[in-house]
């Protein structure tokens, strides 16, 4: 059995890739293949190219590496036609997926997105593409099943792949030990696993950090870096700002870095969930340019951007759609204040780690509501459920026939010998 991957974000590599061992676990004979990162090549998965360094946002930073994307799919076309996998799985990265999927359906190859795209949070219109080109939507949130059979989609909820690695990870205890035997309490800084994020937040992180130690004074910070160039590059944002904040960088340590930690301030995606699993109080922003901020008005449909927050939301789609408001009774059930902005909020998310530094009981308050939310959602499952049904789903079907492609849609198709 043969399935083709297309995964193109660092948090899909390491989903892919714990998906990839629970199939090859349970069916020695799976190969898979395709696009993803070194996660997913260290699991098993022969990669034609790694997609993770391709990991780009908004439109204009999409155009510049158009060529590339224009040959990987023809790469992808080529091989569908020629190899003919049984499946092909997607994970997140819709802009290009989309046209994986286009492709691999043109060729009859069954469709499944693991870690669908968050169409119910900015582009509902899309999920005309989810019935036409996915066969079926393997679902991270409980929420996200529901939504997608109500328009028409397969999908099924098999629980968020996230906390699959965060229960298997084995984080180095002596680190964390050494983090909470220092003096002061110690504050989680973490500014996203692109580039572009940290470029575009890490300096209002910094801002915030500083207004913090000014208000406690034996506080610490420890910057959690994705890679080595985005530890340059933070190092050279604090070398600039010339403070004398006692802040360390690290490589690599976003577990530890969370699990020794206070609280947090986080640039929002999927470490939200890690927070969560470590019962960590955090502060989040997400600082994006005008441009920006005045185009996800239009496209935003929920009024808050952190998976923590939608989880525990009565009214996940309001009719009125706005930022969260500290001062505003709906937004009091949330627990990780957020900060959607393109202005300086460095101001709002320092006071919310003073408050949780000066105030024990309220910090206490705050991670005993995170632990029941992750007691409730945080339990593991979801890559075995995806393999089981995976394995099950195709079991059943007969392997594509392969097929010629030719121009215009046409193809010839060749007489059985002895007809007339």
């Amino acid at each position: 059995m043969k399935i083709f991957f297309s995964v193109g974000e660092p948090s899909g590599d390491l989903h892919g890739a714990n998906l990839i061992r629970e199939l090859r676990g349970r069916r020695a004979d799976v190969q898979c293949v395709g696009y993803g990162g070194p996660r997913m090549a260290a699991a098993g998965c022969e990669l034609h190219e790694d997609l993770t360094r391709l990991a780009v946002m908004w439109f204009a930073r999409v155009l510049v590496h158009l060529h590339r994307f224009w040959d990987l799919l023809s790469r992808a076309d080529r091989y569908f036609r020629h190899h003919r996998p049984d499946a092909v799985v997607l994970i997140d990265y819709p802009g290009f997926n989309w046209w994986i999927a286009r492709r691999a359906k043109a060729h009859g190859i069954p469709v499944f997105y693991y870690g669908a795209p968050q169409l119910w949070a900015w582009a509902g219109w899309r999920v005309k593409k989810m019935r036409r080109f996915v066969d079926h939507v393997l679902c991270k949130l409980p929420f996200e099943e529901s939504w997608y059979r109500e328009r028409g989609c397969h999908a099924t909820y098999v629980g968020h792949p996230y906390f699959d690695q965060l229960r298997a990870e084995q984080l180095d205890a002596s680190f964390i030990r050494k983090q909470q035997a220092a003096d002061g309490p110690l504050v989680a800084i973490l500014p996203g696993s692109r580039t572009q994020e940290v470029k575009s937040n890490f300096a209002w992180l910094l801002k915030a950090a500083r207004l913090v130690h000014r208000r406690v004074p034996d506080v610490r910070f420890a910057v959690a870096a994705f890679k080595p160039s985005q530890a340059e590059l933070i190092r050279g944002q604090i070398a600039r700002a010339g403070s004398e904040l006692p802040i360390e960088v690290h490589i690599g340590r976003t577990g530890e870095i969370i699990a020794a930690a206070d609280c947090a301030m986080a640039v929002s995606g999927s470490v939200s969930l890690e927070l969560l699993y470590h019962a960590t109080p955090a502060v989040i922003l997400y600082h994006v340019s005008r441009t920006a901020y005045f185009v996800q008005r239009f496209f935003r449909k929920v009024r808050y951007i952190t998976l923590v927050n939608l989880l525990v939301t009565d009214d996940l789609f309001p009719r009125r759609v706005a930022t969260y408001d500290p001062t505003d009774p709906v937004d009091a059930s949330v627990l990780m204040p957020e900060y959607l902005t393109c202005e300086d909020k460095s101001g709002q998310v320092a006071a919310h780690v003073v408050q949780w530094l000066t105030d024990p009981a309220k910090r206490k308050r705050r991670v005993a509501e995170l632990a029941a939310l992750k007691e409730r959602l945080g339990h593991g499952g979801a890559s075995r459920r995806a393999a089981e049904y995976l394995l099950a789903e195709l079991g059943g079907r007969k392997r594509p026939a392969l097929r010629t492609h030719y121009p215009f849609g046409t193809q010839f198709v060749a007489p059985h010998r002895g007809a007339a």
